[in-house]
């Protein structure tokens, strides 16, 4: 062993033993993600404040120090990869897309998807986003005045404008005319049965399909799926065979548009302004190197569709629950937003406008940091190495320990949850929701811990190479239907409000009550304002 990594594992033994903690195989059991928000885990906090190893059947460190985040996602990034069961799944499932590559390949197709998903870029699409938050409102109008319950389920409204807004503002396509509760596009329930599949099939994703993914040929390992008596493998199966060939078909329509001329693209949904439209013609210009296949725009399609749904709509729930629960808060926002229309003739506003309403702005943040979609991101150390810490740990020893050594194997767990709930940076109260902690000058703890999230000084979008490409076509979303709903309604919680647990299942969901069998909703009350 070369003197280097045997000091590496002596310090990782010695780091170990300072914080209290024993062997795999003294103390090794798994953790229960599932559940009201995976509480149990995210619960480590209270044991090892920034850091921390927890030992199951391999070596696991979690932590949310800023100084080790920015050193495992963006500085040593190349080190601290995705892990093998993450990369694998996202390419079977949604194929060399950006969640399902790494490397040099991942950079390659970052390089070209990176202006698509620009500020500038974003400016063009406000009109979808417009246009589809109306109809989303005029469905929910037809449904009040026409229904005595005012209690709607805003989470499967939620997620079928997030799945047209991404159809439409992402591959040019209109997936759901949004007029009535029966009419979403089939691929909205495919994608719903998605996530509860999850869960069952954690263990293969984790631990066989590393192993098997690259064995003989993909028309052996299809027979082997297909073979295996494995109902919720089908199922996956099924899933992943109908989003590819949807894809397909919409690719082709939009390559066949493409080579007609700009006027066959203009008459499309999206008008050639989507994001897969810009992309395919920015493809047409790149490099002979930098070129993506087929394919692998085919694959950015789905792994669009999938990432683009449920995190807003899961965000966006949750905004409307907690501003169900603040009537104050809803009544400045929508007078904000009733406001800057009237401002602007009625029309509806720019990019720059809605992006400059400084209430809007606060709440959104606040909601997105105390309440992030993905509340935490693993990472697999590729080889040996030392990761420093912002603030030093006093182990049982009275040891201070200002860096990890951390061994090649070592998954690492990042806690975005704890990142931003940090009261060391946030204060006393970061726990609580307080949107008007925007509206002022952050604590300077904040600005000097020089978190590396790409947004805020949060996490929730996380940082480096594999952070959320999409965060500014998120944002917009969030905003433009916020505006839209809340000059127009006016929000309460439902009877059913006390049963609701919000479970972890991937992406944080509503469920009501305790034997819900993960069927998420969001029962809350809505009534028209009043003009």
């Amino acid at each position: 062993m070369k003197p280097w990594r045997r000091n590496v594992r002596d310090l990782s033994q010695s780091t170990r033993s300072s914080l209290g903690l024993h062997s795999p195989s003294e103390d090794g059991h798994t953790i229960g993600l599932r559940g009201p928000f995976g509480v149990s885990i995210f619960g480590l906090v209270c044991v090892f404040a920034h850091v921390g190893y927890r030992l199951q059947q391999s070596k696991m460190l979690y932590t949310f120090d800023p100084k080790a985040m920015h050193t495992i996602l963006v500085k040593e990034s190349d080190i601290f990869e995705e892990t093998a069961g993450f990369i694998e799944f996202n390419k079977n499932v949604f194929g060399k897309g950006l969640l399902g590559t790494i490397g040099d390949h991942h950079r390659k197709q970052r390089k070209i998807l990176n202006p698509v998903f620009s500020a500038a870029h974003m400016r063009e699409m406000v009109p979808i986003f417009f246009e589809v938050s109306h109809r989303l409102k005029d469905a929910l109008v037809k449904q009040l005045e026409t229904s005595s319950n005012p209690h709607i389920d805003i989470l499967s409204w939620l997620g079928r404008t997030a799945f047209e807004l991404i159809g439409q503002a992402g591959l040019g396509y209109s997936f759901d005319p949004m007029t009535d509760e029966g009419s979403a596009h089939p691929f909205s329930g495919v994608m719903k049965s998605l996530f509860p599949l999850l869960t069952p099939i954690v263990l293969w994703q984790v631990y066989i399909l590393p192993l098997v993914s690259n064995i003989g040929t993909p028309s052996f390992r299809r027979f082997v799926v297909n073979i295996l008596p494995w109902k919720n493998l089908h199922q996956m199966r099924d899933i992943t065979d109908y989003m590819r060939q949807v894809a397909t078909d919409i690719f082709v329509e939009k390559k066949r548009a493409l080579e007609a001329g700009d006027e066959a693209v203009r008459n499309q949904t999206g008008r050639g302004k989507d994001i897969i439209s810009v992309l395919m013609k920015e493809n047409m210009k790149a490099s002979k190197e930098d070129r993506l296949d087929e394919t692998e725009i085919i694959s950015q399609m789905t792994t669009l569709l999938f990432a683009a749904t449920d995190t807003t709509s899961s965000a966006l729930s949750r905004l409307l629950s907690l501003l169900s629960k603040h009537p104050e808060v809803q009544d400045k926002l929508r007078q904000e937003v009733t406001e800057a229309r009237r401002n602007n003739n009625g029309e509806d506003l720019s990019y720059n406008e809605i992006n400059s309403l400084p209430y809007l702005d606060a709440v959104c943040r606040e909601s997105l940091r105390l309440y992030a979609p993905a509340p935490s991101s693993m990472r697999y150390a590729l080889q040996d190495a030392v990761v420093p810490l912002s603030k030093p740990i006093i182990g049982i020893d009275g040891t201070q320990i200002r860096e990890i050594a951390v061994p090649r194997g070592t998954t690492i767990f990042i806690s975005i949850y704890n990142a931003n709930r940090n009261k060391d940076l946030w204060g006393p109260d970061a726990n609580e929701w307080k949107p008007e902690r925007w509206l002022s000058s952050l604590p300077e703890a904040i600005i000097e811990a020089h978190i590396p999230g790409i947004y805020a000084h949060l996490m929730t979008f996380s940082a480096g190479p594999r952070s959320c490409i999409g965060f500014k076509f998120s944002q917009l979303e969030m905003k433009v239907v916020l505006a839209v709903l809340f000059e127009h309604f006016i929000f309460s919680p439902s009877e059913k409000d006390s049963e609701i647990q919000w479970q972890m299942n991937a992406v944080a969901a509503p469920v009501v009550g305790k034997d819900n069998n993960f069927h998420p909703s969001l029962p809350v009350k809505m009534t028209l304002v009043d003009h």
